[in-house]
């Protein structure tokens, strides 16, 4: 992990949970078939960048190994816009 990297992050979860172990993290595939954890600095990037509506938890750094192993990903993208189109809530 880069020294400048937040020690906590905010990670986009596919709902929303009372128990953080309970927790399904969002996943992205990038458009070469790769594997990306979105992370997010703070919460109101998260709220930008992935819409209001986004269900999240907060983890510290240090817990994304751990994430790593039971949800393998390539790569580990900071503060990234979704799409709107992409964003959860939006009527389609």
């Amino acid at each position: 992990m880069p020294a400048e990297f937040p020690p906590v992050v905010y990670l986009p979860c596919a709902q929303n949970v009372a128990d953080p172990e309970q927790a399904e993290i969002e996943l992205r595939r990038t458009r070469d078939g790769r594997m990306a954890l979105l992370a997010y600095s703070a919460l109101d990037r998260l709220h930008t960048c992935c819409g209001a509506n986004q269900p999240w938890i907060v983890v510290g750094t240090p817990s994304l190994d751990l994430i790593m192993r039971s949800q393998p990903f390539d790569l580990l993208l900071l503060d990234v816009v979704i799409p709107e189109a992409e964003q959860r809530g939006l009527s389609r």
